[in-house]
């Protein structure tokens, strides 16, 4: 009786010392794995609107992101390669040297309203965006594409063409999109600079929002 006592309880031993091993084993392997995770690195290609054209150093949504990042714990670095009046084309021309020196885990892209406002054929701004999608996916990052929409007196046919084509391009391509950047904005003149186009200091932080939710689930 003593002895099958005996065989019970150390079978019951056994069981619970496999368990505590399997259970050191996996968090070992999750303290390495995070001690090897690379932290995340977001670059910015974009245009006058993510240069941060007409503000002061530090007002523009993409120094808000930073400040937002490090507010809330989230391990990431913020490069903003964005130029004013650059296009499609541009972003596209300058991506290969820009990916190959940063190496970033996350690429933004906000680009083709300039496209838009010089009424260049929608074929070509897609293909750019496509490319440049393409590009940062083979380089291992992960796309958030920013959509713009043109304003009606370009014609029904242009407009929709316009919109339609960053809804393509991350349907191609199964990246994240933000449908439409001034979203948040709307015709509000008072969110824009007398040029009617760029948005002011107070409107930056409605940028960032209209971002955020995708680029979060992006980093996630």
């Amino acid at each position: 009786m003593l002895t099958m006592f005996t065989f019970v309880h150390f079978r019951a031993f056994a069981r619970q010392l496999l368990g505590l091993t399997a259970v050191f084993a996996f968090s070992s392997l999750a303290l390495v794995s995070l001690a090897n995770a690379k932290d995340a690195h977001i670059l910015i290609v974009g245009d006058s609107l993510s240069a941060g054209y007409g503000l002061a150093a530090g007002e523009g949504w993409v120094d808000l992101l930073g400040k937002k990042l490090e507010g809330q714990k989230i391990k990431a670095k913020v490069t903003n390669a964005s130029i004013s009046g650059d296009t499609t084309a541009g972003g596209l021309s300058r991506l290969p040297a820009l990916l190959a020196k940063h190496s970033p885990t996350h690429v933004v892209i906000e680009l083709g309203g300039n496209d838009g406002l010089r009424g260049a054929p929608v074929p070509g701004s897609k293909a750019n965006l496509q490319k440049m999608v393409e590009l940062s996916q083979k380089a291992g990052a992960e796309v958030v594409l920013v959509g713009m929409r043109m304003p009606p007196n370009l014609g029904l046919a242009y407009t929709s063409a316009f919109e339609a084509m960053y809804r393509d391009v991350a349907k191609a391509t199964k990246v994240n999109l933000v449908p439409f950047f001034l979203e948040k904005l709307g015709t509000d003149l008072k969110f824009f600079q007398a040029d009617r186009i760029h948005p002011t200091r107070e409107a930056q932080p409605m940028l960032l929002d209209t971002v955020w939710p995708v680029l979060l689930r992006a980093l996630k």
